[in-house]
């Protein structure tokens, strides 16, 4: 008797823990039904020539969002946006106006006009407008309240013209707490002029941080790069909502013109930007003996735009109030200057064949009666490579909370092997060289130090699928951590990972062909990128971003 207790006992003890096991790594349904054969032969379709490389604003990207929208409709997803499978916004281009000017004003008959694309260019998302006034130096003119960083303590700056250098402080230092070396939202141009705006400016003027970067620049080539002379095949987008709140010229001068503008200071340009390099931000400084007046004339042209989004619905009746997104990008960069395709096969016809994978075995298991307690987003952003604006102007309007948004699971260039070669050049900065064949299993995940929650949800998920996973370039010059559609959502507070199987000497390149794809782990990870979503959608819990040093709002 005291023998089968025992033993039931120890049976009840082996059930117990294979239910468990069971419930810790229960298999996503229909995850079998995301094959190679299938991501191929969608893949060889979307990357075809017809496509010309999925251009913003054009009847290809178009017609790609069409073909995404057909599939979702076809395999009974519900329509995210009130009916609608699409998400629209505005994008602008911006084209220079009739009247340009910047004058430094010693005195009513004391005026020193400067030269258009020699010793200043108006900033592309300027607003239009005429202003006259005495001029403060203000740092780098960041404002960040989770740093408790503020480059305009102290002194009031309202109807002044602002100066300011370019770029973050502690640009180059790995534990600078503006994401070490990747550069910060927060240093962005036009992130910039809203700080200066908010705080009582009239105008904004950039010039260079000169004691980051003293080897001389050539100003005028810049000039052109921001106006070309002639419209250039991939245009300069930027997000309407954004432009939008811009109320106060801004214009980039030369340094040389901010030499002119500090003299009164008693300091040099590279003293002042030295002076600027501070933990918690500096109090402006007032440029005696000059005012400046910025007249700026941008006419703004708008481009409609639109995501595709798509969902699931959620089987908790409380839990399917939240949503896991997972997401990818549509466009590429159609048709180079000698008339080639730029198909983007990897760049990411595979993250958005992924994706429309995915969101068919999360239809086939709800048709079986198999739904996730959460909700699932599928979202393919549009824009991506003219700056993320799809995944911003998700951000600027949710189709859902995103308090309410538990996760975001990102593909973009999902189907190849990693490659650094020798000699690769500026597009591999800070990459180590690598071969193919070292990579021929392997993944990188972004984002993953935002949120450990997350670092162990897909090393859990990926038991299964047996990849190699790597954790390296969440703080690395390459700049990856905010290139692409995951880190609009980490500026917002969600967390978000980037699945990413590495950079190539076909990237950006008419070789970047569905011919060239490892279907194999493209297969994979797709795979894993689904059986982690469905493990984020089953867990009570909800994985949690870390605030603060390494994420700007």
């Amino acid at each position: 008797m005291k023998k089968r207790l025992i033993t039931a006992a120890t049976l009840m003890i082996v059930i117990v823990s294979v239910t468990a096991g069971q419930i810790a790594t229960q298999k996503a349904p229909f995850n079998d039904s995301i094959n190679k054969d299938a991501l191929k032969a969608d893949l060889y379709y979307l990357a075809a020539d017809g496509f010309r490389g999925r251009l913003t604003d054009t009847p290809e990207n178009a017609l790609a969002t069409e073909y995404v929208k057909s599939r979702f409709e076809r395999m009974g997803l519900k329509p995210a946006n009130n009916g609608s499978f699409f998400q629209p916004y505005n994008l602008v281009t911006a084209t220079l106006g009739s009247e340009n000017s910047l004058q430094i004003i010693n005195g009513e008959n004391d005026r020193i006009q400067l030269r258009a694309g020699q010793d200043y260019y108006p900033q592309t998302f300027s607003a239009n407008a005429r202003v006259r006034g005495p001029v403060v130096f203000a740092g780098f003119g960041i404002t960040s309240p989770d740093l408790a960083y503020d480059d305009y303590k102290g002194n009031d700056i309202r109807g002044r013209i602002v100066l300011i250098i370019d770029h973050e402080p502690g640009e180059n230092d790995p534990a600078s707490p503006f994401d070490g070396v990747v550069t910060a939202e927060a240093a962005g141009a036009l992130r910039k002029a809203l700080a200066a705006q908010a705080k009582g400016a009239i105008g904004i003027l950039f010039v260079s941080d000169v004691h980051n970067h003293p080897q001389p620049a050539n100003f005028e080539a810049a000039a052109r790069g921001a106006w070309p002379a002639q419209q250039p095949i991939v245009r300069r987008f930027t997000l309407a909502s954004w432009v939008d709140k811009i109320r106060i010229p801004a214009a980039q001068i030369s340094p040389a013109l901010g030499e002119i503008l500090v003299r009164g200071t008693g300091k040099s340009l590279p003293d002042l930007s030295k002076s600027a390099e501070t933990a918690g931000g500096i109090t402006p400084v007032a440029l005696p003996g000059t005012q400046v007046e910025l007249i700026a004339s941008v006419d703004r042209h708008v481009v409609p735009d639109r995501n595709v989004v798509g969902m699931i619905e959620g089987s908790d009746p409380l839990m399917k109030n939240e949503f896991v997104i997972v997401c990818a990008h549509i466009d590429h960069d159609g048709v180079n200057a000698g008339g080639q395709v730029m198909n983007g096969a990897d760049d990411n016809g595979s993250g958005s064949i992924g994706l429309i994978n995915i969101a068919e075995a999360y239809a086939q298991a709800a048709k079986a009666g198999q739904r996730p307690k959460r909700s699932i987003l599928f979202a393919d952003w549009n824009s991506e490579e003219r700056g993320l604006l799809g995944a911003w102007a998700y951000t600027e309007s949710p189709l859902f909370p995103l308090d309410k948004t538990v996760a975001v699971l990102n593909m973009d260039m999902i189907g190849r092997n990693e490659e650094v070669p020798e000699g690769g050049g500026p597009r591999f900065r800070g990459l180590d060289i690598q071969t193919a064949e070292s990579n021929n299993n392997a993944t990188n995940i972004i984002g993953s130090t935002r949120s450990p929650d997350l670092k162990s949800a897909v090393e859990k998920a990926n038991a299964g699928f047996g990849l190699t996973l790597r954790f390296r370039y969440d703080n690395n010059t390459s700049n990856l951590m905010r290139r692409s559609d995951h880190w609009p959502f980490l500026q917002r507070g969600v967390p978000g990972l980037w699945f990413h199987t590495g950079l190539h000497p076909d990237y950006h390149t008419p070789n970047d062909r569905p011919e060239k794809i490892n279907y194999v782990k493209m297969e994979k990870v797709a795979r894993l990128v689904h059986q982690m979503s469905w493990n984020l959608a089953q867990q009570e819990d909800k994985p949690k971003l870390i605030r603060g040093s390494k994420t700007q709002n």
